[in-house]
């Protein structure tokens, strides 16, 4: 298919939602556009698979954040995977795989400067390069083990532990030898992570009461908190540390969405 045939599909951010509102269809506008042409130093990129996360709720916002917000009218911004079809930069080639941040569309003029990595080409499943060989990964391996070091017997709670990061921090933290409580919503997630990913027991927010599965599973306290929520499961896990207990504050899903200021935990005194 030639140039002038392709059409360049994209997804971009229309209005910004209400900080207590969650993202829906209103906030983004579809459109189709030409293929963009490249320039020296850029490669023309088109997109296999690109990865959407929880954090995209906060690029949507004005709130202060680690990466600049989105701006209104732009392309919604994605990680992003895909392939090489035309290049003006040293180094890559038609055909070569890339990892990038060029958002919610087809193709993308890309500044080689701002591609994440250039992709082997061998069996390793793209996939992986989304999961545990990219972002996600670094999260949950640098998160876990240089914040949290786990120690073989040590218990290990998860929130969101179906989740992207907390899927594969339960599994690290099983071959370190701890035992593992994941919490996440809804029994088949629970399901998937004991009987898939090995985790030694789960708990379903939406149907038990979290305090009291925790006691239960935890009943020596717990020595490792990843936390991915935060809210009313932070301060369960919170009750329930042990002295020289780690926390690695990963996010604050149940907060993305809140309307002014969020109180702080109620068992915050645990800390000390």
């Amino acid at each position: 298919m030639t140039r002038a045939n392709r059409v360049n599909r994209q997804w971009r951010l229309a209005a910004r939602p209400d900080q207590e509102s969650a993202a829906g269809a209103e906030h983004f506008e579809w459109e189709e556009a030409a293929v963009p042409d490249i320039a020296d130093g850029q490669a023309l990129v088109r997109t296999i698979y690109l990865s959407l996360d929880p954090t995209q709720r906060i690029w949507m916002s004005e709130m202060e954040q680690y990466m600049e917000p989105v701006a209104v009218g732009d392309v919604m911004r994605g990680g992003t995977i895909g392939v090489v079809e035309e290049s003006r930069a040293e180094g890559l080639a038609p055909g070569d795989l890339v990892q990038g941040f060029w958002g919610w569309q087809d193709y993308a003029a890309v500044d080689a400067a701002g591609l994440r990595a250039k992709l082997p080409d061998d069996d390793t499943p793209l996939l992986a390069y989304m999961a545990a060989l990219g972002a996600i990964g670094c999260t949950a391996y640098f998160g876990l083990l240089d914040v949290c070091d786990p120690q073989p017997g040590e218990t290990v709670v998860v929130t969101a532990a179906a989740g992207a990061v907390g899927s594969i921090v339960g599994q690290i933290a099983k071959i370190k030898g701890c035992r593992v409580v994941g919490i996440a919503g809804g029994p088949e997630k629970c399901g998937w992570i004991t009987d898939d990913l090995g985790f030694d027991a789960a708990i379903d927010y939406r149907a038990e009461d979290v305090p009291s599965a925790l006691a239960k599973h935890c009943a020596d306290g717990i020595d490792v908190v990843f936390e991915n929520v935060g809210g009313g499961l932070l301060d369960a896990s919170l009750a329930l540390v042990n002295q020289n207990a780690r926390i690695a504050l990963c996010g604050l899903i149940a907060q993305y969405n809140a309307a002014g200021p969020v109180p702080g935990p109620k068992m915050f005194h645990m800390i000390l």
